[in-house]
């Protein structure tokens, strides 16, 4: 990685030279070291790879190398636009009056960059990408997913209802719900989408995005479901990120579980992000229980199937390094700024 790294910022600053003050050229300088599909975006998906123990001096080298180069490009299109505001003001064209505001160029926000990623991926394992309503009734919302009448779920501390006898969805498994009432096994389908909970705090708000995918077909297992989130995080974060299983019980699978990365943060040797534990949870998951298939009218002794879910916006937390989920949610120009396209 060091040898791209030199060989980078040389071709980099031959780059910028050539670019002669040319506010056009020196964009295009820009897109190519720091674009999306750039040379540094290249290096950082790299970076994920890397063995623990050449992370940190690599770490140190890569983030130099880019602010050296926004840095260069920023003084480069400065000097560049103070050269044609002169021009222009000896040509007497131009009113050197109260500057306006520069606009600002804006880019994709990290929750949609994110959602983005993981429907590519899912669509590549042969997945379709559905949706449905986000104000819901109680069957689709409760009742067809095996939650009792009792359930903590239902209270009005947790679940924002509205008239009629209506509510907004606490989670995307309603689509799921009406993804099998109106079509016959084989089913593979994700369901990304906002959902609402009473919840408000640093790690949690009112209105997230959660994304909960779902297969029904003959034969399906336990061993599917670990193959395919297996599959998901390491097209999402590498090859090197390790997965593990935890029993967990949730009403609409059987058996349940919940699953965890290796820390993406300190590479599973602890810290802050991940608590010390060396692990970040995602998400629930399981085999779909069979009460669910009675709801929505597929024979449980014929079929099976699993389901899981994710929160986007975590997602986005832990790819960007965003530790409080109210940024993502308060439009600060400053703050999305921090991700150009």
């Amino acid at each position: 990685m060091f040898r791209d790294l030199e060989r980078i910022e040389r071709e980099f600053e031959a780059g910028l030279a050539s670019a002669a003050g040319d506010p056009g050229a020196i964009e295009a300088v820009r897109v190519r070291f720091l674009g999306r599909k750039g040379e540094m975006q290249a290096l950082l998906r790299r970076f994920a790879s890397l063995p623990p123990a050449e992370k940190p001096a690599a770490g140190k080298a890569l983030n130099a190398l880019k602010t050296r180069i926004e840095t260069a490009v920023a003084e480069a299109s400065a000097a560049a636009a103070a050269v044609r505001r002169r021009a222009e003001i000896a040509a007497g064209g131009l009113d050197v009056g109260l500057p306006a505001r520069t606009p600002w160029r804006g880019s994709l926000h990290p929750v949609t960059r994110t959602r983005r990623e993981l429907e590519r991926i899912f669509r590549d394992l042969g997945y379709t990408v559905e949706s449905g309503p986000e104000v819901e009734d109680d069957f689709h919302n409760f009742q067809a997913l095996n939650l009792p009448p009792n359930h903590p779920a239902r209270d009005a501390t947790d679940t924002f209802y509205v008239e009629g006898g209506l509510l907004l969805r606490t989670h995307t498994s309603p689509v799921q719900i009406r993804t099998m009432q109106a079509r016959r096994p084989p089913i593979r389908m994700v369901c990304p989408g906002r959902v609402y909970r009473r919840d408000l705090d640093a790690t949690h708000l009112p209105m997230f995005h959660q994304l909960e995918a779902l297969v029904v077909d003959e034969g399906i297992s336990m061993a599917d479901l670990k193959g395919t989130i297996d599959a998901l995080w390491k097209r999402f974060f590498g090859d090197d990120v390790r997965i593990r299983f935890r029993p967990g019980y949730f009403p609409f699978v059987e058996p349940g579980c919940e699953y965890d990365v290796s820390c993406r943060v300190c590479g599973g040797r602890g810290c802050r992000a991940c608590k010390g534990t060396g692990w970040l949870e995602l998400g629930g998951a399981g085999m779909v229980h069979p009460a669910v298939f009675e709801a929505v009218g597929i024979d449980a002794e014929r079929y099976t199937g699993f389901a899981f879910g994710l929160g986007i916006d975590r997602i986005a937390m832990v790819r960007h390094g965003i530790d409080d989920l109210r940024l993502l949610m308060e439009n600060d120009i400053r703050f999305l700024a921090r991700f150009p396209a």
